[in-house]
């Protein structure tokens, strides 16, 4: 018994310590804290994630160089040529109705020239060219076919007028010999059986009433 009291007596007293630690607490219960970590709150903070709130900008960047690039290269590679064809189409157009216009204006052109000819040579035709009138003033030694003779030269103007509207030339004998007669001839020869041959032709034109003369 004396052996264990011994083995009391050598543990420490806990309630003089206990003791102890009431009287630093001023007799308040103890509390148990831990210090603030703020190394572990930043950590803790949410990390933003820069990539990802600028991908909408990026993706809007790429869609319009992308509309841009389209709408260029449908500028280039179909408007322009499209336009293109349409302005040498036009330009096609407007030369060929610019060469029919010319073909027609030619055409009519050909057409007022060739009837003004038609013209002058139905005019020509309808109305023949003057004859010439000619009075002998000496004798030629040609024989000649004569188709009217009269005593008054003027009547035989008169007559030598009217074969000068028809285009028939003539040539006027004045009297000669022992006659007073003017005579008018249509044409001369060099020889009396020429002379007559046209006389013979020139009857059914202007009557039996022809003969020849050498003058």
């Amino acid at each position: 018994m004396a052996k264990n009291k011994k083995d009391d007596g050598d543990q420490p007293d806990q309630n003089s310590g206990n003791a102890d630690d009431s009287a630093d607490n001023f007799g308040l219960p103890d509390v148990e804290y831990k210090p603030l970590d703020r190394q572990a709150e930043v950590v803790s903070e949410p990390v933003r994630d820069e990539p990802s709130s600028r991908a909408p900008v990026v993706i809007s960047l790429i869609i319009l160089v992308v509309i841009v690039v389209a709408g260029f290269l449908i500028y280039k590679y179909w408007y322009v040529p499209k336009a293109e064809k349409e302005r040498r189409e036009l330009a096609d157009r407007a030369n060929e109705e610019k060469r029919k216009a010319d073909e027609v204006r030619l055409a009519q052109e050909k057409a007022d020239e060739e009837r003004k000819r038609l013209e002058a040579d139905s005019l020509a035709k309808a109305t023949p060219a003057l004859g010439t009138i000619e009075t002998l003033s000496e004798r030629t030694r040609r024989y000649f076919v004569v188709v009217s003779s009269n005593i008054d030269d003027d009547l035989l103007m008169d007559y030598a007028k009217k074969l000068s509207a028809k285009g028939v030339s003539s040539k006027v004998i004045p009297p000669f010999g022992n006659t007073k007669f003017y005579r008018l001839a249509i044409a001369d020869f060099d020889t009396f059986s020429a002379a007559q041959s046209s006389a013979d032709v020139s009857k059914a034109e202007y009557g039996s009433a022809l003969w020849v003369i050498r003058y």
